[in-house]
């Protein structure tokens, strides 16, 4: 299983990801906006969201860092923008680790299918961690 940093941004994603990516030396990042990710009927993309990145990657050395915009309306403030992103292997291990970190603490978005996940979900733990679980589609 992997674990991955995941950081957001208030709307300056990808000038911080070209900004990191120079400065670790990696490859020049590709981003994708919500606006090309499609729309979510649970989900209505306002305007100003269409623009923002909804999800680039860095890789460093091997390990790989994942940032994103804050989707409007969701909270963002400082401290509360780096999650964790875990990729199990399967639906039911999603679930499985998603419920045990449901309890005491808030799902932010339920796990779903989404365009890129057969079972995607965010939560914030009883202690304040936000995680996201992704159980990745096959290519």
């Amino acid at each position: 299983m992997e674990f991955t940093p995941y950081i957001r941004f208030n709307g300056s994603c990808r000038e911080a990801v070209e900004f990191y990516a120079k400065a670790f030396g990696a490859e020049q990042p590709k981003f994708l906006t919500f606006g090309e990710s499609g729309e979510n009927p649970a989900w209505p993309m306002p305007e100003e969201a269409k623009k923002l990145i909804m999800h680039t990657e860095i890789t460093v050395k091997g390990k790989k860092l994942m940032f994103s915009d804050t989707f409007p309306g969701m909270p963002y403030e400082q401290g509360n923008h780096i999650t964790i992103a875990l990729m199990p292997e399967d639906e039911e291990t999603a679930r499985k680790i998603f419920g045990h970190l449901k309890e005491g603490g808030k799902a932010e978005m339920e796990l779903s299918e989404t365009a890129w996940s057969s079972c995607f979900g965010m939560v914030t733990d009883r202690y304040g961690i936000g995680w996201q679980i992704n159980v990745l589609r096959e290519h």
